[in-house]
């Protein structure tokens, strides 16, 4: 590609006016959502669950739910089991996301630092445990260890969306759609990596939500290139432009020549 003078744009890097990313964050509220799904088909008794509803109903205690992680995933994730009526405690070592999450949910709910001795509290007594932290580079920090799963409840369900990134449960192994869950320690492992793909239609409209309009756009001032120049959100995407290594980090990972893009655009302006 770089050979062919190529311009590439990585959705994951794209950001919008406000400075978020915004396919980004459209993944994460679809896994964020799936999440709840996921781990209500592992509960059922058609699944070998423990044959109990995700939630539950009056006169029964309601399902217990652990997430770790309170990001955009963990924020969705939380608002599903609310709204099926699950307890819900929300583990994170970042005190804004966890005042952010309480925030935008609008009740109180349970929230915590990941303290070892608590987390491994509240995972023993839990239905479901969700893995939602994110990494901003590298692999995902394993918070939950092997011993904390093995004191788990028999047949309780763990979803680790952190799988993309090394998963942040000592004994999750990737699985695929084909084959997603294992059992260990008698609780089930969910993590399949890239779980929005699994509803491909709905991932598919909130990327086009996105992109329509920059295309629209694009057409509109002469081009793509004419876009870069005038869209600093479009900018942070570019990792290739006119064949021009302009991602640091590929370039320190296969050992290639890096060129910062705004020096680019400033030659050619």
């Amino acid at each position: 590609m770089m050979d062919k003078r190529i311009t590439l744009l990585s959705y994951e890097n794209l950001k919008d006016d406000s400075g978020t990313y915004p396919i980004v964050r459209a993944m994460s509220e679809i896994a964020g959502s799936a999440v709840m799904l996921i781990a209500g088909q592992y509960l059922s008794t058609s699944s070998r669950g423990k044959g109990i509803l995700l939630g539950g109903i009056t006169g029964i205690p309601p399902t217990k739910v652990v997430i770790i992680g309170a990001g955009i995933v963990g924020e969705f994730a939380a608002r599903t089991a609310l709204a099926l009526g699950s307890s819900v405690k929300v583990f994170d070592n970042n005190i804004y996301k966890l005042k952010r999450l309480q925030n935008n949910i609008g009740v109180r709910l349970f929230t915590s630092v990941i303290q070892p001795r608590v987390l491994a509290e509240q995972l023993r007594t839990a239905d479901v445990a969700v893995g939602a932290l994110s990494s901003q580079s590298g692999r995902t920090p394993i918070v939950v260890t092997e011993s904390m799963v093995s004191h788990m409840k028999t047949g309780s369900v763990i979803v680790d969306v952190s799988i993309d990134r090394g998963g942040c449960f000592e004994t999750s192994e990737v699985t695929s759609h084909e084959n997603p869950v294992f059992k260990k320690y008698d609780v089930i492992h969910y993590c399949v990596p890239n779980i929005p793909s699994g509803f491909a239609g709905t991932a598919s409209q909130a990327i086009s939500n996105v992109l329509m309009p920059l295309l629209i756009e694009a057409a509109d001032d002469g081009g793509f290139e004419n876009l870069v120049w005038i869209k600093r959100g479009v900018r942070n995407g570019i990792y290739l432009y006119k064949g021009a290594l302009t991602n640091y980090h590929l370039s320190e990972k296969f050992k290639l020549k890096y060129t910062d893009l705004e020096l680019l655009l400033a030659v050619k302006g």
